[in-house]
């Protein structure tokens, strides 16, 4: 009998296989020492479309129970056990805050929307310590007096997020169907739109801050002019299911990812191209749990997280300009406590030399924040230049008026490298004029 050579690749086409190389193939999260965390809360009971948790490089901001929106900011440097009554707190809402956003720009500087209709500009002191360096509650007083009130909405204002490259400049949604543009400086609207058709679901702006996007519950995808306040092209119901959809522009790809569930409550994700928002280019199924997927995506790396309120689990993903898109990474970080929401610490205030490539914030609703590093695991101890591309900087592209007058710029980046950085991590504090001070130099 003669025996022929099987060749593989020819007689079974399906099997030639290629195994994909990624630099974050490896990324892994171990779970935060007690050490780590920060504890001692007692959180807002309201519940919503937002996060409940934001951070700059610096600090980060949780809405607290209680009357007047008070609203807890720690720093990421200061670790420990806060304590109602003691620790210093930021108060001045006459309602409940529903959600909040720090200034790409200045890390001590962040917008907080409230149940009472306004949006409130606030400026952390430079001297601010809710807990001390043993982590122990620090007495301190009660920041009140906020820097700039909009003034606007006619109900409360559920979302608000600063403009990735323009100085002062916030976008905001609100109970009644709208969505507004601020120059927060000038405190006036820059733009505003008014046909939302339902309660706002997510709003997010694209990498270079020239188009918004926002998902409602009417089940439509808005692509919106900011600066005119006009819809330039929709998704009509991107998922068939009822839950919440989260919104993300993949960089400056030209795609877009939105996450739903589908007509049988399945958590899934699409990925569609902003050229043609017809049908999606791919649609990847992720699990049958109840809660709402957040998506994060790191435009510097091409990795996007995907964490689900109400469970423990993180799942890296790697976005590729081609087919498939997305391709899973690993398990990710798992835990049994619930998230009640996440949020992701910009670049800046990483720890590069340990090759922590991304941060997370896990707000739970019993056992306080948890900071979730990724880190990539390398020999060397030698700054890693392949994984840490550069990063937006906290210096503005453009100033309010020269983007609402129709200038177009990417983000400023930096070198992550600590040789080259000649930034200090808690950005520049802008210098705002005050009622409060306007009316002592008056007196003065």
């Amino acid at each position: 009998r003669g025996y022929r050579t099987l060749n593989v690749v020819e007689e079974f086409p399906t099997m030639a296989f290629k195994i994909r190389t990624s630099k974050y193939r490896h990324i892994f999260c171990d779970a935060p020492k007690p050490e780590e965390c920060f504890t001692g809360f007692k959180l807002s009971t309201l519940t919503g479309d937002q996060q409940y948790i934001k951070a700059s490089a610096k600090y980060f901001a949780v809405a607290l129970f209680g009357g007047g929106g008070p609203i807890m900011v720690g720093r990421h440097d200061r670790p420990g056990r806060y304590e109602a009554g003691t620790s210093s707190i930021v108060q001045g809402h006459k309602g409940a805050v529903l959600d909040f956003d720090f200034n790409p720009f200045d890390d001590a500087m962040f917008a907080s929307a409230s149940e009472d209709t306004t949006i409130k500009i606030w400026s952390i002191p430079d001297d601010w310590e809710p807990t001390d360096e043993k982590g122990l509650a620090k007495k301190g007083e009660p920041l009140e007096e906020s820097l700039v009130d909009l003034v606007g909405h006619r109900k409360k204002v559920t979302l608000v997020r600063f403009h990735p490259t323009a100085s002062n400049v916030l976008g905001s949604c609100s109970s009644d169907y709208s969505v507004k543009v601020w120059d927060i400086e000038k405190g006036e609207e820059i733009s505003s739109f008014g046909e939302m058709g339902d309660l706002a679901h997510d709003i997010i702006w694209d990498v270079n801050g020239d188009q918004m996007a926002t998902s409602c519950k009417d089940k439509i995808v808005r692509f919106m002019d900011p600066r005119a306040g006009t819809v330039s092209s929709t998704i009509e119901k991107p998922h068939a299911g009822v839950k919440s959809v989260k919104l993300s522009y993949m960089g400056d790809s030209g795609k877009f990812l939105t996450v739903g569930a589908s007509r049988q409550a399945a958590r899934e994700v699409k990925i569609w191209d902003l050229k043609n928002l017809s049908e999606p280019l791919t649609s990847e199924t992720i699990d049958t749990a109840s809660g709402v997927l957040v998506p994060f995506y790191d435009n510097d790396t091409g990795v996007l997280y995907l964490s689900g309120k109400g469970d423990g689990i993180v799942r890296p993903y790697e976005f590729e300009d081609k087919k498939p898109y997305l391709h899973r990474l690993n398990d990710g970080f798992r835990s049994t406590a619930p998230a009640k929401g996440v949020c992701m610490v910009p670049k800046r205030g990483l720890d590069a030399m340990s090759c922590e490539t991304t941060r997370l914030l896990k707000l739970t609703n019993n056992q306080g924040v948890h900071p979730l590093r990724f880190i990539v695991p390398r020999k060397s101890d030698a700054f890693q230049d392949d994984i840490f591309p550069d990063c937006a900087s906290a210096t503005p592209s453009h100033t309010a008026d020269e983007w609402a007058a129709g200038s177009s710029k990417a983000p400023v980046t930096m070198s992550l490298d600590p040789r080259q950085r000649k930034d200090d991590i808690g950005g520049s504090k802008k210098k705002f004029r005050t009622v409060g001070t306007l009316s002592k130099e008056l007196d003065e």
